[in-house]
């Protein structure tokens, strides 16, 4: 690969911006267009969590008492509105089929290679910024209110550190106290997983990476990703503020939003686009790590602008109202374990998740069109995996070996 190869990257998500870091690494001129900032998007509300555990991917439940309970609505760890259920029928449909467990364990496998270097290639991106005091590498916990879920969730932790090494320690009520004074109510005890790291400020993350772009000699644009369009000479030009820009090489990585403009070249991706939602509290007493509420789906976790609640799925149709029944009940229960204290925001932040049917990211060449590369479609776990599967992406744009079997993550799968 020549050191003259340019690229330019659409989106600057967490997904975007490693991306282009990664390129650069490489030798690359590199241009990261987005119509906002570096991680203004769902980049920048999440929870915070890069999820080195998190070593299988969320499937769909396939027990009937699960599926009824997001059917009735009865859980909060699944919303929906049912207008918007036809647009999603074929890939739900498809989620639940790879989700069978034969299926799973194969996707299983590939998933828990790239996770296993997540932190590892944050840590080359945190170590070239400032960033470092936004990090926190002692883990996070997950409050369970039933001995039921305790016994199933200790049983998966222990499956987890047999296969894959994950290490984590289980918590009585009177440690999980000890950890979090601030709690009022502690259930039957927690798991603690003991190797993730925690960010106090995602968007700040994401910004400081979008600023080692910079101080690397990326250029940052303006622009909107709906103007793609292929040269004559075969290369890709995109429309900025700043006028037309050209290169040999182009990178889909707008999260939820990439499947529509790669229609116009004739690529369909089903995705799922899953909600969720934050709002920020001021709690007089805090927490000292991230605490996820397993009965409720949410994570309470300790930000920069005060005890951050962040919800679960939403499964929604294209620009929905703001309907975040979600976090209302995610506020409520909260509210039986902390003093949460008054909402900082007059209204809650929204942001989508871009989820792929078989769980697994868009990563690599399109089939039918040489330059253009796609980075998209991690789902919950855009966040952790955005440096992983952007070094992936680079290595294969660059004709590198690369550090993983990408092939189960290659577009061509769905076409």
């Amino acid at each position: 690969m020549s050191s003259a190869s340019h690229a330019i990257v659409l989106g600057a998500g967490m997904a975007g911006v490693s991306a282009a870091l990664q390129l650069q690494m490489r030798g690359w001129n590199v241009v990261l267009v987005d119509r906002k900032g570096v991680g203004q998007e769902t980049s920048f509300g999440n929870a915070g969590i890069i999820q080195s555990e998190a070593v299988e991917p969320y499937a769909m439940p396939r027990d009937f008492a699960s599926l009824l309970a997001i059917a009735l609505g009865t859980t909060n760890k699944v919303h929906y509105a049912p207008v918007a259920l036809p647009q999603h029928v074929s890939a739900l449909v498809q989620y639940w089929w790879n989700s069978a467990p034969k299926r799973y364990r194969r996707i299983a496998a590939s998933y828990s290679k790239i996770i296993a270097v997540a932190t590892a290639e944050h840590q080359k991106l945190i170590a070239q910024t400032t960033a470092d005091h936004l990090i926190r590498r002692d883990g996070f916990r997950v409050l369970l209110r039933s001995q039921a879920a305790m016994d199933t969730t200790l049983a998966t932790a222990e499956r987890l550190a047999a296969e894959y090494g994950v290490t984590f320690k289980a918590l009585s009520p009177a440690e999980l106290g000890k950890a979090e004074p601030a709690l009022i109510e502690t259930g039957v005890g927690a798991i603690h997983w003991l190797a993730p790291w925690t960010v106090r400020d995602p968007g700040g993350l994401a910004a400081a990476y979008g600023d080692l772009f910079v101080r690397l000699g990326g250029t940052f644009a303006a622009g909107d990703a709906d103007s793609l369009a292929q040269t004559p000479a075969g290369g890709w030009r995109v429309t900025t503020d700043g006028g037309p820009l050209e290169a040999e090489h182009v990178v889909v990585a707008l999260g939820p939003w990439s499947p529509p403009p790669l229609r116009r070249f004739g690529y369909r991706f089903p995705m799922v686009r899953k909600r969720g939602y934050h709002m920020h509290y001021r709690a007089p007493k805090v927490l000292d790590l991230p605490l996820m509420d397993d009965a409720f789906g949410y994570v309470m976790a300790p930000m920069v602008s005060g005890v951050r609640i962040t919800t679960g799925a939403d499964l929604i149709g294209d620009e929905p109202p703001l309907m975040p029944a979600q976090l209302r009940e995610a506020e409520k229960a909260a509210r039986t374990l902390l003093d949460l204290g008054a909402p900082v925001e007059n209204r809650p932040w929204v942001g989508t998740r871009p989820c792929m049917p078989d769980m697994l990211p868009v990563v690599g060449a399109a089939a039918k069109h040489k330059g253009l590369w796609l980075h998209f479609g991690h789902g919950h776990q855009g966040f952790t995996l955005g440096p992983a599967t952007g070094r992936l992406l680079a290595e294969l744009m660059s004709g590198d070996a690369p550090f993983v079997d990408g092939s189960a993550m290659d577009p061509g799968r769905f076409h």
